[in-house]
């Protein structure tokens, strides 16, 4: 299935904008006394609007912009509770002397961790750059028992060799997977050797760990023409706390801190998950073909998208693969049936038109609006319980998250692409 990317480098627009939200608040904090009313307006005009809702005492979550999902703290007085400052979160892990722990081939938003500009090879120095130059440990949970120490079968506990520090519970079949081996298996999985790492490093004290580098030829859509560079990376996310399995992404994100790396998993490409079995990473063809990280796959992918971009399509042909897409309602069907399909095909209708207005009315425009309203408007319902636990917001938050996550879509995304490709070759 091949989904359809903004040719905008989304780590530079991220980057601008948390840039930008960093100094605004050092010139408010420096400014007059008398700019302290504007300043908490804006804050609390965007939480008004919608841009930005609570989700903790003093916490806000982004609704809009690059850094949707983004979660910023907020200091106050603690005598008149009074804003004094709105911290975004990185949420790396920070080292003894509070230094954050990160390798990054370009400077981070938030201007943390080791950087070296334009990266390096050198898969032992990213280790020590990040902090994740750390064995894992498995070891038989215990416990005690009218003063005697007892095993519990079939039950471990994942440890750090270095610290002690207990990472996770896990069962007889689960493997390690150490952080080193993600460098062998990027490497392995583009068959290229002493490639430039992007980025590394730990979350949650390294019960997760990320690694990432650039997917070594960019996708251009339509060359000559529209122009659509599409510059994507290779990300492995590794757990240690026997939560989740591994992931292998590819994605447009390089991930520099907590939220780049769940924008990193939100907007996957592709994603093949690495259970934590024995061989799990020897699997390497297997990864390859579900990734789609081959030089045929990058010129199918750009021959087909090109393609999409020179093929004319009317209004009436995006109505007809709506209907291909989704069952027209039927007049005899309840009202709210038809209600939903209408509103759908009317906030399909309008996002085409939208976009025609940059990529033309092409196909090309129709696939984007297509993955643009699965991925992020499309109607959801959470369930009851998860939405009295989070509120309505946060739970269709997470349900977006996880059709996304699980590819719940993808089906109807690739009868999308099958479907227009027809219109090519006719």
């Amino acid at each position: 299935m091949l989904e359809v990317l903004l040719s905008i480098d989304v780590n530079e627009a991220f980057a601008a904008e948390k840039a930008d939200q960093l100094t605004r608040e050092r010139e408010t904090r420096a400014a007059a006394k008398d700019h302290e009313t504007s300043r908490i307006s804006r804050f609390e005009t965007a939480v008004a609007e919608g841009r930005m809702v609570q989700v903790g005492a003093d916490s806000f979550r982004v609704t809009q912009g690059w850094d949707a999902g983004e979660v910023f703290t907020v200091n106050r007085d603690l005598a008149t509770g009074q804003i004094l400052e709105v911290v975004p979160n990185h949420g790396l892990d920070v080292n003894a002397d509070g230094d954050a722990l990160l390798y990054s081939a370009v400077p981070p938003w938030h201007s943390l961790g080791n950087v070296i500009p334009g990266g390096i090879s050198d898969i032992d120095k990213v280790l020590e750059l990040g902090g994740i130059d750390f064995l894992v440990d498995k070891v038989p949970a215990q416990y005690m028992w009218d003063g005697k120490l007892r095993t519990k079968p079939d039950s471990y506990i994942t440890v750090r060799a270095d610290t002690g520090d207990a990472l996770g519970n896990v069962g007889r079949i689960y493997q390690q997977i150490q952080n080193r081996e993600l460098f062998t298996f990027l490497e392995n999985l583009v068959a290229r050797h002493g490639v430039i790492w992007q980025s590394a490093g730990p979350l949650r004290g390294g019960r997760k760990v990320f690694v990432s580098m650039k997917v070594p030829q960019n996708v251009i859509v339509d060359p000559g023409g529209l122009d659509d560079q599409i510059e994507l990376y290779v990300v492995v996310i590794n757990s240690h706390d026997g939560l989740s399995s591994a992931q292998a992404l590819v994605t447009p994100w390089r991930p520099v801190c907590g939220n780049t790396e769940r924008f990193a998993v939100r907007d996957a490409v592709h994603r093949w998950d690495i259970r934590h079995t024995t061989g799990a990473l020897s699997r390497i063809d297997e990864a390859r073909h579900t990734l789609g990280l081959t030089i045929q796959y990058a010129d199918q992918f750009a021959i087909e998208e090109t393609a999409l971009a020179r093929t004319d399509l009317a209004i009436a042909e995006f109505h007809k693969l709506i209907d291909e897409l989704w069952e027209p309602a039927d007049p005899s069907d309840p009202t709210r049936t038809r209600n939903n399909d209408a509103r759908r095909r009317d906030q399909l209708d309008a996002m085409f038109r939208a976009e025609t207005e940059r990529a033309g009315r092409t196909a090309y425009a129709a696939e984007r609006v297509i993955t643009d309203y699965l991925d992020h408007h499309a109607a959801r319902r959470p369930a009851r319980t998860l939405t009295e636990e989070l509120g309505r917001d946060r739970a269709l938050d997470v349900v977006r998250a996880t059709a996304v996550l699980e590819g719940g879509d993808d089906k109807t995304k690739t009868n999308a692409h099958k479907w227009l490709m027809t219109l090519v070759r006719n």
